[in-house]
């Protein structure tokens, strides 16, 4: 009995000897070696609107934002963002903004007209951020705080049932707008010209 035990020892040992050992090199090549996300990415994709509908032409605002770190995608295209996006990731990278390469859109939401709606449940399978509620063959709404307004869900629909809403500008939701670059130049010659007379 001693020695049929002893006999499982030795063969067990050397195998629990070398896991150990392969384990300590696993988790010192981790430590060692290891690859953090790249930091710029992160702080491109910290400032895209994520609302990741695509209209970029990427599935996503992470995608994009490798893209753009990798100088493969422009800064100017991601019509959610709008230009205040563009030019924060020109300040970001160091580059000169560019007019967005797509339409601006006022933000907006979608809004379903639900006593005409049939309950198909394609417009919950294409909302990227699960902001629609409902269920087969029962009346869907949209959680309005949740919408991205991607317009994602419109094109599904095939009752034609979802009508995309600007969002009223609030204390909290406006913005002062930008001055055009031809508002701005006037004003700095005035200034050069009065300087110029003192």
């Amino acid at each position: 009995m001693l020695d049929s035990l002893i006999a499982i020892i030795t063969a067990v040992a050397p195998i629990a000897l070398l896991g150990l050992g392969f384990g300590a090199l696993l988790g010192f090549a981790g430590v060692r070696f290891k690859i953090d996300g790249n930091p710029l990415v992160d702080n491109i994709n910290n400032l895209l609107p994520q609302t990741q509908c695509g209209q970029c032409g990427y599935p996503g605002c992470k995608p994009y934002a490798e893209a753009i770190a990798a100088d493969q995608a422009d800064i100017n295209q991601c019509p959610p963002g709008g230009e205040d996006t563009v030019q924060a990731l020109a300040d970001l990278l160091g580059k000169e903004a560019k007019p967005l390469s797509a339409e601006e859109r006022l933000p907006s939401v979608a809004v379903i007209r639900e006593d005409e709606c049939i309950g198909c449940t394609l417009c919950i399978q294409a909302c990227p951020v699960d902001a629609i509620l409902g269920s087969a063959k029962l009346m869907h709404t949209v959680i309005a705080d949740e919408c991205t307004g991607c317009e994602l869900c419109v094109e599904p629909c095939p009752v034609d049932v979802i009508d995309m809403v600007p969002i009223a500008a609030t204390v909290q939701t406006w913005k002062w707008p930008m001055p055009e670059q031809r508002d701005i130049i006037p004003l700095i010659q005035i200034a050069s010209d009065e300087g110029g007379r003192a």
